[in-house]
């Protein structure tokens, strides 16, 4: 069990929904969508990890996501940016790629917790965890019909949220530190690695390949 619960501030939860509701709304204008096509996409990039996690595996009765009403007007804030302002995201890829390292630690480990006060095993709350953190590039990608990014070689993306999860896992649970400062070394080992695989551009090789890890030679950011 873990000592205390770790509260996500609202506003760095709400900047990081942002993030990734903006790079969901920015996908679908790339693909010529009309406006319903890129709100529904920045939605669910934007909440679809955390509808997973409450709907499909904790089923949580009613989500947060949906009863608190900031959550849905930041996702349209983030469409409205992409609308207006989106062939201009682009100088702010760097600061979008920061946030996103932080919030894949912070909803791996906000995905753990609820998991484990949900009652579920750490190896279940892990996979949670990871599912909260990647699912809306996931469901963002299934409804594009493209292949998942998380599936195919690429920047450590997943393997990044796991580490956060598990980290959290062996900090809050095995070493019985409390909650929040199980969170805190999390985020910054999550952060701190995906810094690094982006800085170096590390990437994931085909595992036909022979080779499991390698290092890219294409720009560093985003999820590859």
């Amino acid at each position: 069990m873990l000592k205390g619960s770790f509260d996500l501030p609202v506003l760095f939860d709400l900047g990081a929904t942002f993030a990734f509701a903006l790079t969901g709304a920015l996908a679908a204008i790339r693909r010529n969508y009309d406006i319903v096509g890129v709100l529904a996409l920045a939605l669910v990039s934007g909440i679809g990890g955390g509808l997973i996690r409450d709907g499909i595996f904790l089923q949580d009765s009613l989500t947060p996501l949906l009863t608190n009403p900031a959550y849905i007007y930041t996702v349209t804030a983030a469409t409205v940016v992409s609308l207006f302002f989106g062939q201009h995201v682009h100088r702010f890829h760097r600061l979008i790629a920061w946030v996103d390292a932080l919030g894949l630690g912070a909803y791996a480990v906000f995905g753990v917790q609820k998991s484990l006060n949900a009652g579920l095993p750490p190896s279940a709350a892990v996979l949670v965890g990871v599912i909260n953190a990647v699912g809306g590039g996931l469901l963002r990608d299934v409804l594009t019909r493209e292949e998942p990014l998380v599936f195919k070689p690429g920047q450590f993306y997943l393997l990044t949220a796991l580490v956060g999860a598990v980290t959290f896992i062996c900090a809050g649970v095995y070493l019985a530190i409390t909650a929040t400062q199980a969170a805190l070394v999390a985020m910054a080992v999550t952060f701190l690695f995906r810094s690094v695989t982006i800085a170096f551009n590390w990437r994931t090789a085909p595992v036909s390949s022979g080779a499991i890890f390698t290092q890219g030679t294409q720009p560093p950011f985003g999820q590859e």
